[in-house]
């Protein structure tokens, strides 16, 4: 059984500190990601980013690594090839209506959710700026309950989702912050990653995932097996305890882009 598609996260997994593609965890220079990358283009293995960030973001990351596929704005579309594919059901860009964001926005959800939570959800600025399908915020907050909010004000055709623990931090909030997403309710990572599959022909199997946050370890329905970077459950216990629902899950020695390493690599090696 051969290896035909690595599915992976940006910030905190794929990339360092700061963000970087060359530096570790602790912000030292690092080949570990490079020399993963190198392996799978040695071995006609495709790489997809499946990130929260906003398409040209995504675009430029997956240019840089020579990828013509990539997954955004937490899988409410992915490219394949120059073609952008929609995964935002019913909710639609518009001539009149405007962009999926801006259709969000028209109904106040946004505004609902700060005034419900307080000084514990933002906008996580400035990434919050220039998206299409989604509303992207920072904070520390319960998602079932946004969801639960969401379902009370009749906007359950949307979902509330933590996309991992971040470094900004909130003076109103103690502890780790986290990113969140406010997408169409049909849209996940999980289904960007199982419609990409889908289209290039590949089987569940024959694909594996890496990734550091909740969101990112439900595409573990979608692949072979899932790699979870050691530094998700260290600083996310949501990730901890959501571990034991996935029997293909594996956690990795090590962090960030050298657990990436060791996911690509490992695999490549079982499947020689």
């Amino acid at each position: 059984m051969s290896l035909a598609c690595v599915y992976t996260d940006l910030d905190g997994t794929l990339l360092g500190k700061g963000g970087a593609l060359f530096l570790d965890r602790e912000g030292r220079f690092s080949m570990a990601q490079a020399r993963a990358l190198e392996a799978c283009a040695r071995a006609g293995v495709e790489v997809v980013i499946m990130s929260g960030r906003r398409e040209p973001q995504v675009h430029e990351a997956a240019r840089l690594m020579g990828q013509g596929s990539y997954i955004f704005e937490a899988g409410c579309a992915f490219a394949l090839d120059g073609e952008t594919i929609l995964l935002t059901g019913e909710l639609q860009p518009d001539e009149y209506e405007g962009t999926v964001y801006e259709q969000i926005e028209r109904r106040g959800i946004p505004k609902m959710l700060f005034e419900h939570f307080g000084g514990r959800l933002e906008y996580h600025s400035p990434w919050h700026h220039g998206r299409v399908h989604s509303h992207l915020f920072r904070g520390k907050v319960d998602v079932d309950e946004a969801n639960a909010l969401l379902g009370e004000h009749g906007d359950d055709d949307l979902r509330f989702l933590d996309n991992g623990a971040i470094g900004t931090p909130m003076k109103t909030v103690e502890g780790q912050t986290h990113a969140y997403h406010l997408v169409p309710r049909t849209v996940s990572k999980a289904g960007a990653v199982a419609a990409h599959a889908r289209a290039r022909g590949f089987a569940p199997e024959d694909c594996i995932a890496v990734g550091d946050s909740v969101e990112d370890l439900e595409v573990a329905a979608a692949v072979g097996r899932f790699f979870v970077v050691a530094n998700g459950p260290e600083h996310d216990p949501g990730v901890r305890a959501a571990l034991a629902a996935w029997d293909n899950a594996t956690v990795t020695e090590g962090a960030m882009g050298d657990g990436f390493y060791e996911a690509v690599v490992s695999t490549l090696v079982e499947r020689r």
